[in-house]
């Protein structure tokens, strides 16, 4: 028998831990050149700019906890939209809009903008 075998399977083991191993590379956290802007981070979407109760949402507060079916009786005159329990919802957004939330037995659990 010879020993080559045994050098080479001696080696890869050597080369594989050797991977594993951290040697003072570069570091872990990014560093921004100089002269060039960051990106813009999540919190930077625009959403951050929402004027609170732009569409008055606050004026139906007290119907929290109401069945969903007063909803047509209230006498809104401005674009509502009634999102249901688990229900698919568009993503556009609009300040003047009131949206009331339904809870899984049809109550209303929240009214905001949107």
């Amino acid at each position: 028998m010879t020993k080559t075998p045994r050098i080479f399977a001696s080696l890869a083991a050597v080369a594989m831990l050797a991977g594993c191993v951290g040697g003072g590379g570069a570091p872990d956290v990014p560093v921004q050149p100089a002269g060039i802007e960051p990106l813009p981070t999540m919190a930077d979407d625009g959403l951050a700019e929402r004027k609170p109760d732009l569409c008055k949402a606050s004026t139906y507060a007290n119907y929290v906890g109401q069945p969903g079916a007063v909803i047509p009786t209230l006498g809104i005159t401005k674009e509502f939209r009634v999102v249901e329990f688990r229900g698919i919802e568009p993503q556009e957004y609009n300040p003047n809009r009131i949206v009331f939330r339904l809870d899984g037995t049809g109550l209303i659990s929240g009214v905001d903008c949107g």
